[in-house]
C-alpha cells in the first residue's frame, strides 16, 4: 500500500478542531512564490498550483521509467499547502487579498534529491508543455506552531485564527511570525469537489513561549 502522509503524520496533516501545540520538523517541498489574489481565474496562483501537481506526479510516477530515484517508494501526493503573508503586518489580512504574497507548495518524500527535482521539472515542462521553471526546491523547518483544523470557507478562518490567539494568551505563548516562519494553510478538501462550509483546512502559526518579567 502506498505511503501515505496524512494517515502516518496524523499530528501534522489531521489536527484536531481545537488548538494544540505541535513541534513540525524540517521537511522539503516543491513550491513557486508568488503575489496576489488566489481566487483570480487563470491567474497566478492557479498557475503555481498546476505546476506543483505537474512536478509532483512526474515524480510519483518516476518508476514507471527509466529515471531511478534511490529509496524511492510508492506514496500517496501529499496534500497542497501555502504560506501566506502581507507586507507590514502579522499574520494576513482577508479582506485585502490582491496584497497577499505567497508560497504555493507540496511537501516531497526525504528521498527526493535536489537532482531529482531538477529531472522533474525538465520532464514535467516537456510532457505537459507547461514552463516549471519557476518552481524551487524548498527546505522548510517550522519547529515549535499552534495548530487548529478549520471546517468552513477560506473566508472565516479568522474565526479560528482568533481562536488559536485565545489559546496562545491563555497558555503563555505567542505568535513568532519571521521571515522564514508564516501563516500556514493545509488543504485536505478540493474546493471543486467540496462545497465550501465543508472543507476542512489546517491552519498552523508559528510560535514562542513568552517571557515572564523577572523570569
Amino acid at each position: 500500500m502506498p505511503f501515505d502522509f496524512k494517515k502516518e503524520y496524523k499530528q501534522l496533516y489531521l489536527p484536531k478542531n481545537k488548538p494544540a501545540l505541535v513541534t513540525v520538523p524540517r521537511a522539503n517541498f516543491v513550491a513557486v512564490r508568488g503575489e496576489g489574489d488566489p481566487n483570480v481565474q487563470g491567474g497566478a496562483y492557479q498557475q503555481a498550483v498546476g505546476i506543483l501537481y505537474a512536478i509532483s506526479y512526474t515524480i510519483k510516477m518516476s518508476y514507471k521509467g527509466t529515471h531511478r530515484i534511490d529509496g524511492f517508494f510508492e506514496y500517496v501526493v501529499p496534500p497542497l499547502e501555502g504560506f501566506w503573508w502581507q507586507d507590514g503586518m502579522d499574520g494576513v489580512d482577508y479582506s485585502d487579498k490582491s496584497s497577499f504574497q505567497w508560497i504555493s507548495a507540496i511537501r516531497l518524500p526525504d528521498f527526493v534529491r535536489r537532482q531529482d527535482f531538477d529531472w522533474a521539472v525538465q520532464v514535467a515542462s516537456r510532457k505537459k508543455g507547461l514552463d516549471c521553471t519557476s518552481a524551487g526546491f524548498l527546505t522548510i523547518d517550522e519547529g515549535l506552531c499552534v495548530q487548529m483544523m478549520h471546517l468552513g470557507t477560506y473566508d472565516s478562518e479568522p474565526e479560528t485564527v482568533a481562536l488559536m490567539d485565545a489559546f496562545l494568551l491563555e497558555n503563555g505563548y505567542a505568535n513568532d511570525f519571521t521571515e522564514s516562519r508564516r501563516h500556514h494553510e493545509i488543504y485536505l478538501s478540493d474546493p471543486r469537489k467540496t462545497a465550501a462550509e465543508q472543507r476542512k483546512t489546517v491552519i498552523r502559526h508559528p510560535i514562542k513561549p513568552v517571557t515572564q518579567p523577572g523570569s
